[in-house]
């Protein structure tokens, strides 16, 4: 479930509420009672990991920024290829 930001339109303050997508929006603030506004957020977005451990590669399969020796997947060779 995300958390949503809410702002008083009336005394300013600020809250976050843990509520379902679903969920109808906050409409009166806790503190004055006011009107509320959901304000939009970057969120805490995701990272992953892959699953080797090794962490992220640089856009082939060998690590390399390109191919190399031309392929597309690792050649084996003690240069960056693994």
């Amino acid at each position: 479930m995300p958390t949503y930001e809410y702002r008083c339109d009336e005394c300013g303050d600020r809250f976050e509420r843990f509520q379902k997508m679903s969920d109808e929006p906050v409409a009166v603030c806790p503190s004055c009672g006011g009107s509320v506004r959901r304000l939009i957020s970057g969120g805490g977005g995701i990272i992953m990991k892959e699953a080797s451990g090794r962490g992220p590669q640089r856009g082939t399969p060998c690590g390399n920024a390109e191919p190399c020796c031309g392929r597309g997947e690792p050649c084996g060779k003690s240069h960056g290829c693994h």
